[in-house]
C-alpha cells in the first residue's frame, strides 16, 4: 500500500521529515485538511492550529502558524511560518509571551500594534493547548 512522504519546513529549519506516513491532519484555511496515500494535488493556505501526523501506528502532534501546504504524487509539503513539536512546547515561556500580550492589550497608555498583541495571544493560546494536552502522551 501506498505511503506519504512529509516534510514541515520553516524559514529556519526542516522541522520534520518522514517517510511511510498514514495520514496528516492539518489546519487549512478553509477548514481541516485530511491527507492519505492518493490524495488529489492540492495547495492551500495552512491555518494556525494543531496538526497530527500517523506513521505506524505512533501519533505526532505539532503547533502550525500559517504558510501552505501543498500534496503531490504521495508528497505533503508543509511551509510553515512557524512550527513546533507539541513535546518541545516551553509551557512556562508560553505562559509569559500569553501574559505580555494581554498586558500589552490591557495597557493602552504604550503604543501598541494591537493585531500583533492579538496574534500573540492567539498563537499563546494554541500552543498552550497543544503543549498541555499532549504533555501526558508523550508525543
Amino acid at each position: 500500500m501506498a505511503k506519504l512522504t512529509v516534510e514541515i519546513i520553516t524559514g529556519e529549519s526542516i522541522v520534520y521529515s518522514k517517510e511511510n506516513v498514514d495520514l496528516v491532519e492539518a489546519p487549512g484555511a478553509d477548514g481541516s485538511l485530511g491527507i492519505l496515500p492518493g490524495h488529489a494535488k492540492l495547495v492551500s493556505l495552512l491555518a494556525s492550529g494543531e496538526m497530527k501526523i500517523r506513521s505506524e501506528g505512533n501519533e505526532e502532534y505539532f503547533a502550525v502558524f500559517g504558510g501552505f501546504i501543498e500534496v503531490m504524487d504521495n508528497k505533503v509539503i508543509i511551509l510553515a511560518d512557524s512550527a513546533e513539536r507539541a513535546g518541545e512546547i516551553d509551557l512556562e515561556r508560553v505562559s509569559q509571551a500569553r501574559d505580555s500580550a494581554e498586558a500589552a492589550l490591557r495597557d493602552r497608555d504604550e503604543v501598541v500594534d494591537i493585531a500583533e498583541a492579538e496574534t500573540a495571544l492567539r498563537q499563546a493560546a494554541i500552543r498552550e493547548r497543544i503543549g498541555q494536552r499532549r504533555r501526558g502522551s508523550g508525543s
